[in-house]
């Protein structure tokens, strides 16, 4: 068995390894397509992650919320558009959905008087920002909520078939 690491500046990588309790050689085994050696160079920063990478190690640790940190804080595009969503228990999301619905419930009389001319003036700009982050708001419960149940297949608490099954009925 490998030894632990007593490193203090570890990566999210590193530490999400140690937290599933492989060594690198178990990690890669489970991985089946990457060598000890590129991941150490991946945990240490040596060398850039690809988004393959990052999937792969959140499969393997069962770490879905990796590749949201890796969009935020590793990917150029993903900086600008996708929101950095913490891991929460599904009362705290649906509260916190529920919540942003009833704000926005409250808005909605204002942003259709905002947007029916197709223009947002001066006096109207305040109320449609406040809307925009009440909307914004909802998206990342949205986004919670897609993690935990990523999370949750990972974990083997949700059928991840069953679950595709039924959503190609829905849509």
């Amino acid at each position: 068995m490998g030894r632990k690491s007593i490193k203090e500046d570890k990566s999210i990588y590193f530490k999400a390894r140690e937290e599933a309790g492989l060594t690198r050689a178990q990690a890669c085994e489970l991985i089946g397509s990457m060598t000890e050696s590129r991941l150490e160079k991946l945990e240490t920063g040596k060398v850039s992650m690809y988004p393959e990478d990052v999937v792969e190690l959140a499969n393997a640790y069962n770490r879905q919320d990796l590749c949201n940190h890796y969009c935020t804080h590793e990917c150029r595009i993903g900086q600008e558009t996708v929101p950095e969503v913490k891991i929460s228990s599904l009362p705290e999301i649906v509260l916190g959905m529920l919540s942003a619905l009833n704000s926005l419930n409250n808005q909605k009389e204002r942003l259709i008087d905002i947007t029916a001319d197709g223009v947002i003036s001066d006096d109207e700009i305040e109320d449609f920002v406040a809307i925009q982050k009440q909307l914004e708001q909802i998206d990342m419960t949205v986004e919670s909520l897609k993690l935990w149940v990523s999370s949750m297949i990972a974990d083997g608490k949700i059928n991840r078939d069953k679950l595709k099954e039924i959503e190609s009925k829905v849509h």
